[in-house]
């Protein structure tokens, strides 16, 4: 609950102006709070914390609000993109409205990473990615391309799959399993070479090895050709990663081994709320 802490000469004003000057001498302190817009406060939270949406219900239990004024205020505040609900679950998710606000967001860790993408670049000589989770695909934000002229680039706006790419590992050891399953689900794990991981079960326990070690690792597993490491940027709230992509001929899986100590440091460096202290110990891939 938020509470006005105003000035003295700013509470007297107020009192004036409402006629409660008799009001102030007894030194209690007003509540500015408007309830309507705390229930809708409470019900973006809600929205914020939850990856797969929620009912009328729990939104109803969460404002303590009778059903039917809780459906008013998610009607409202769908009219204005700001929720969006599912025509098949009837769940209920935070809407477009945010987009432009998480954008703004996004913009600021690209231009926070470019520095440290382009030092990645030039210590290993390897073009580096900085991706996000955009719908139920991997979108490159910025790419720094190797100088090489054999590399491994993709372009910016690009989308990849979750399944077969390092970026996607990372970002989805992230998301809790459900959503995991979900997202694979949707999209179907196609085959993008011989070594695409086409199994949801399987794909797990790979999550599960890279929770482990801190980094994932695309073997070969979206183009025959290629290898890439990426870690998950920690902290930023938002469904990102970090990565270096190149040759598999050129970057070998020793080369990934010494690789992931650096970009493990780089990512917390980028993270908007760094946490080292909870980084894993590198494990060989």
């Amino acid at each position: 609950m938020f509470r006005g802490d105003v000035s003295t000469l700013a509470r007297r004003r107020n009192a004036a102006h409402d006629g409660g000057a008799d009001e102030i001498s007894t030194g209690e302190e007003r509540d500015y709070t408007v309830r309507a817009v705390e229930r809708v406060c409470s019900i973006l939270n809600l929205l914020q914390e939850s990856i797969d949406g929620v009912s009328l219900i729990e939104v109803g239990q969460a404002t303590e609000l009778p059903k039917s004024s809780a459906f008013r205020y998610l009607w409202t505040l769908e009219a204005h993109r700001y929720v969006e609900r599912d025509p098949d679950t009837g769940l209920y998710r935070l809407g477009l409205g945010f987009v432009g606000m998480q954008s703004r967001h996004l913009e600021v860790l690209r231009e926070r990473a470019r520095p440290w993408l382009e030092e990645l670049r030039d210590e290993f000589e390897e073009t580096t990615n900085l991706g996000i989770l955009d719908g139920d695909h991997v979108i490159y934000v910025d790419i720094v391309e190797s100088r090489n002229k054999v590399r491994s680039a993709a372009s910016r706006g690009d989308r990849d799959p979750l399944h077969s790419t390092a970026l996607g590992k990372a970002i989805a050891s992230q998301l809790p399993d459900a959503r995991v399953r979900d997202l694979l689900e949707r999209t179907g794990m196609p085959r993008q070479s011989d070594n695409t991981i086409t199994s949801i079960d399987e794909y797990m326990d790979e999550l599960a090895k890279v929770r482990r070690v801190g980094y994932a690792v695309d073997n070969g597993e979206n183009a025959p050709d290629g290898r890439c490491i990426a870690a998950p940027l920690l902290g930023t709230h938002l469904p990102v990663a970090l990565s270096i992509s190149a040759p598999a001929a050129r970057f070998t899986l020793k080369d990934v081994e010494q690789a992931a100590k650096k970009l493990l440091d780089v990512a917390d460096q980028i993270s908007t709320n760094p946490v080292p202290e909870q980084r894993p110990v590198v494990e060989p891939a």
